[in-house]
């Protein structure tokens, strides 16, 4: 039968890569106002997908935000059902001039596709519907496909959709196909996540702009004024210098430091921040970083004292911390270093939990077999310093449910920057493990 299986596999994989480069090529940027558009007609295309993959009901849902679409293929008498989650937005592509290739035009070179959303996370829904179509569309288990439209924006309205369709995304076992491998040949199970707070921090320190020979000096201008209280987030050592936040340890071995430096790329005099080892300052440490200025261009600039200026801070946190405190922490702290007696001014923007997930019991052991199977090296478990905030709320919708975060990409795809890419030899390997795992669940 296994073997039966991954034939069948192999059968529809061509096709199920023609349409991750189908969707590839539709610019779904669920963060910016001109893609609504695009947004809906990539959850629409999965929607159409799911229908030719077999599924009883297809539904395109909303809750005042993007679209999602819910798909279901009834479980068999005694059969669990599983959930498989992925969403059909995407980042920004920053600088195209940068890419290699146009960012939403798919392309192929040395074993990897290249293109915004290959690997993040398009290549997760293509994985969930070819192995529906290797089911024949009658898949062992109970199956519910979840596409989220606006992952990549905190996922805002999923509370509501959870609430509005809680039944029927009930599920035994919820699959996440939306992180990353250990390698292209070492899958990865992730198992700690940090949260995510941001925020708008503005500091004001004239009424209107002021020429800056005849009165700078005693009067200070806003976006010094908002470097000196950027500067105060983290110390000299680059540890983040925020009182309140969590701070936990990884029982991972440490990773080389040389490794590091060349998967990103630091300049040779760069130095690492914080301290503890690097899994430490990844996955269990807080970061935090300046994602956006509001201010002239260095072509816009002229000789003025500017009255406001205005700055995006993210932060991310640790797993065993709290958004809500976070959020505070940081507010308070950028109030309580107001430079110069300016007035700072926050507004709160999204908040999503830390999560850390049980491991244990017998579809984590199955899990383990089968991904092993698939790629030939024994699934790591890893924490991962980014944020996925609706694992939290899954999580708190059905307490009952074991989540699994599984891998779509590798420590080469670059998720959100240049010349994102997947490895299709790894994609291959991925939808097998999956295949299996489904089979895997059907009771005997």
């Amino acid at each position: 039968m296994t073997d039966a299986l991954r034939q069948a596999l192999l059968d529809v994989l061509p096709a199920a890569q023609a349409d991750l480069e189908a969707l590839v090529r539709i610019p779904s940027i669920s963060s910016d106002e001109a893609h609504v558009a695009d947004v809906r007609r990539a959850v629409e295309s999965v929607a159409d997908l799911a229908r030719g993959a077999g599924a009883q009901q297809v539904d395109v849902v909303s809750a005042d935000g993007h679209p999602a679409v819910i798909a279901t293929w009834p479980a068999p008498e005694g059969a669990p059902t599983v959930l498989l989650y992925a969403h059909a937005d995407v980042q920004p592509t920053g600088p195209v001039e940068e890419w290699t290739n146009e960012p939403f035009e798919p392309t192929l070179r040395d074993g990897r596709l290249y293109g915004r959303g290959c690997a993040d996370d398009k290549a997760g829904v293509a994985m969930h519907l070819a192995v529906l179509r290797a089911f024949g569309g009658k898949p062992p288990v109970g199956v519910v496909l979840f596409i989220e439209g606006e992952e990549e924006i905190g996922s805002p309205t999923l509370t509501r959709l959870l609430a509005e369709h809680h039944d029927r995304l009930r599920a035994d076992v919820i699959v996440i196909a939306d992180s990353a491998n250990a390698a292209v040949d070492v899958p990865a199970f992730t198992t700690s996540l940090r949260g995510l707070v941001d925020l708008y921090v503005e500091v004001k320190l004239l009424e209107r702009p002021l020429h800056s020979g005849v009165w700078g000096g005693p009067a200070g201008d806003a976006l010094t004024g908002l470097c000196r209280l950027l500067a105060t987030l983290h110390d000299e050592q680059g540890t983040v210098a925020v009182p309140g936040l969590h701070i936990g340890e990884s029982p991972a071995p440490d990773i080389s430091e040389e490794a590091y430096r060349e998967d990103t790329a630091m300049v040779p005099t760069g130095q690492l921040l914080g301290c503890g080892t690097i899994p430490d300052r990844l996955w269990f440490r807080p970061a935090v970083a300046v994602t956006g200025i509001d201010a002239p261009s260095t072509a816009q600039a002229s000789n003025v004292l500017l009255p406001r200026a205005r700055a995006k801070v993210s932060l991310r946190i640790a797993p065993g911390d709290e958004a809500g405190s976070a959020m505070k922490a940081l507010t308070q702290h950028l109030q309580d270093n107001a430079p110069w007696g300016a007035e700072v001014t926050v507004t709160e923007g999204s908040a999503g939990e830390p999560f850390a997930l049980e491991t244990t019991g017998n579809v984590y052991d199955l899990a383990r077999r089968v991904f092993a199977e698939a790629y030939g090296n024994r699934a790591e478990e890893t924490g991962i310093g980014g944020s996925i905030p609706f694992i939290a709320e899954f999580a708190r919708a059905y307490p009952g449910a074991t989540v699994l975060v599984t891998g779509v990409g590798d420590p080469a795809s670059r998720w959100h920057g240049i010349d994102e890419s997947l490895h299709l030899g790894m994609w291959e390997k991925a939808c097998t493990a999956e295949l299996l795992l489904l089979h895997g669940l059907a009771p005997e």
